[in-house]
């Protein structure tokens, strides 16, 4: 700065530095005698010269606004940029009496607009699905051939199962309670190096929301009809279903080597039902097979890859992945574990999936053969695990980029759960429900539902909220998979309601703990049991014949092989006692794996009739050699009352 300072000393004089003050002082002095008032005049006429502009401007582009569904019309004058009285005064021209604070819709909030001059524009507002979702069409280029997805459909025992162990080559019926298919699964077959993704569903009358389900994410219906039987309820059903989710369908009649099978009489009951065979001069496909002996299954799936090719079924490997979730459960070891179909797209480890109210990174993939993969593409069906909670078998899933915005959308559903559920309960024990529905208290039985997997649940829900009537409304207030724990006595102490557990089992606490506070849990194994239990109670018959005594619980510490005998568990009793006479259970994270007979009881080397609390000993199983540690075995009896 002193530097310039100097500069400046150099090229300014003495003589020119006064010379500029005085003639500042000049100017100053001819300012001062110039007319007060010609600063206002100017101003005020270049005032009114840029009103007149602005008014100019203002004909010449005329106002934009852009107004929502539903506007305030506070709001709306903003945006409109006149004030709160004009638009109200606007308003009431037109015959709508609001004030500055109330809302108006779409339709009068632009009459009022266009009403000052202005351009309307609708305002749409995006959710946070649209957001996040990309429901883009996929380019030609980018569409390749996928596998066909084929459902078997059909009547209960008419041989679905049979028939998908015949194309397999295993034995997935024998492991079934009672003979019945109780959950939805998924595999791949290998047939003339063409794949093929088989849904198996069930046939039971409860299961109809699993068969519109399996409908409705596959190409492809076979319909199981056993020749010895006919068509059934649940044929009906069946076809009613792929009917309505435009599905094709393909005839498999099946035991046509059995003594009495007429496939005949069986083809001219499907005619009935607008299925006319191809030799009829119809357009269904109809195969006569065995699944027992394997009797024509080559040409049906020959049969099946044709109508698939007729579809010409395309996907978009490229894109994000997005499918239907065919099973959920939750798994001790491994948390939530979900059967994915992959319908578009390819899903990778490391994908953020949204299912429902389930949201999480994919930690690991499963294939249907149970080899880990790292990739599945459309077509696939693939067992994920890495979710935050089980999410419910139906829901569409889809891969996201947006963890923060997921959660959000969570959060929204469930909220929006939580508020479809707030009506009170009220219930008892089912012995109960009769007399109470009588004595007129009983408008409401309700019921806490814990399954071992997702779609169980949501199928025997389903039925159970069917059996309402006009005295009583059966509901379903909680329902999850899983064991029956202490919340659910919690929660059945609070609402008064009933615990059913299909395939599920309570440990010791939670036992004890319904006990004392005199909940009722209903534990059953097979569906048509639990339902017509529900039902016999409302319909004031229920009458027990057999009571289950829990005698004792033993935890299974070592597993020996021994020759000659088989596999003996190696158990500490921890609660009452083991006898060799009663029956066992064997249950593994609160799921009922067998149920059987004890071949042999043991303390050391000597047989024994029963072990107390506190002792060790080995129990050998009859027909039954899968016991793992950590296992509880239950000692019951049934005594009949």
């Amino acid at each position: 700065m002193s530097k310039y300072d100097e500069k400046i000393d150099r090229l300014v004089t003495d003589k020119e530095v006064n010379t500029g003050d005085r003639s500042k002082q000049k100017i100053n002095k001819k300012g001062d005698k110039r007319p007060q008032n010609f600063g206002t005049k100017r101003r005020a006429e270049e005032q009114e010269k840029m009103r007149r502009l602005q008014r100019e401007v203002q004909k010449k582009t005329q106002l934009k606004v852009s107004i929502p569904d539903e506007i305030a019309v506070g709001e709306l004058a903003s945006r409109l940029k006149k004030t709160g009285s004009e638009v109200v005064k606007a308003l009431m021209k037109m015959g709508v009496m609001a004030s500055v604070s109330e809302v108006v819709d779409f339709d009068t909030a632009s009459l009022v607009a266009m009403e000052f001059g202005a351009k309307v524009e609708h305002e749409v507002h995006l959710t946070i699905e649209e957001r996040l979702f990309d429901e883009s069409e996929d380019k030609a280029e980018d569409l390749v051939v996928r596998t066909p997805v084929v459902v078997v459909m059909g009547h209960v025992d008419h041989g679905k199962t049979s028939l998908l162990d015949a194309v397999r080559k295993t034995n997935v019926a024998g492991g079934e309670a009672g003979g019945i298919t109780q959950h939805i699964g998924a595999y791949q077959v290998e047939i003339n190096g063409r794949t093929i993704t088989f849904l198996d569903t069930p046939g039971h009358a409860a299961f109809t929301s699993m068969r519109a389900r399996g409908a409705s994410v596959t190409d492809v219906a076979i319909l199981v009809v056993a020749a010895d039987d006919g068509v059934m309820p649940q044929t009906v059903e069946a076809i009613n279903h792929a009917k309505a989710a435009n599905v094709p369908i393909v005839v498999a009649v099946n035991k046509c080597d059995k003594h009495g099978a007429d496939p005949d009489r069986v083809i001219q009951q499907l005619m009935e039902y607008e299925l006319v065979p191809e030799e009829y001069g119809g357009d269904t496909v109809v195969a006569r097979i065995s699944a027992l002996t394997g009797q024509g299954i080559p040409e049906l799936l020959e049969m099946v890859l044709l109508v698939a090719d007729m579809r010409e079924l395309k996907a978009n490997p490229k894109r994000p992945a997005y499918g239907t979730v065919i099973e959920a459960k939750l798994d001790k070891n491994r948390g939530p574990v979900a059967t994915l179909l992959v319908q578009n797209g390819t899903l990778k480890t490391g994908d953020l999936v949204l299912a429902g109210k389930a949201v999480g990174h994919v930690r690991a993939m499963v294939s249907d053969k149970g080899s880990r993969i790292g990739t599945a593409g459309p077509s696939v069906p693939v067992e994920i695990m890495g979710l935050d909670e089980t999410p419910g078998a139906g829901e569409k899933f889809h891969v996201i980029k947006d963890e923060r915005m997921a959660r959000e959308l969570v959060e929204q559903r469930r909220s929006a759960e939580r508020d479809a559920n707030t009506s009170a309960a009220q219930s008892m024990t089912l012995a109960d429900v009769f007399t109470h529905m009588k004595e007129g208290e009983l408008k409401e039985l309700c019921i806490i539902l814990k399954a071992d997997v997702q779609g169980s649940v949501e199928a025997i829900k389903k039925s159970l909220e069917e059996l309402s009537n006009e005295e009583v409304r059966v509901r379903v207030i909680h329902s999850g998979v899983g064991a029956v724990n202490e919340n659910d006595v919690m929660l059945a102490s609070a609402s008064n309601a009933i615990i059913i557990g299909f395939n599920v089992r309570p440990d010791i606490n939670t036992r004890a703990s319904a006990e004392q506070k005199g909940i009722d849990i209903r534990l059953h194994r097979i569906i048509y049991e639990c339902i017509d239990e529900v039902k016999s109670a409302i319909k004031g018959m229920l009458a027990p014949k057999f009571k289950e005594d829990l005698l004792g619980t033993a935890e299974v510490r070592q597993v020996f092989k021994v020759t000659g005998v088989g596999t003996i568990a190696g158990c500490m009793v921890k609660d009452g006692k083991v006898q060799r006479a009663a029956k066992v259970r064997i249950v593994r994270e609160g799921i009922v794996i067998h149920e059987g007979e004890i071949s042999s009881l043991r303390r050391f080397k000597d047989d024994v009739r029963e072990v107390a609390t506190g002792f060790e000993c080995g129990i050998g199983i009859e027909r039954y050699t899968d016991v793992k540690v950590g296992d509880i075995i239950e000692n019951f009896v049934m005594i009949q009352i």
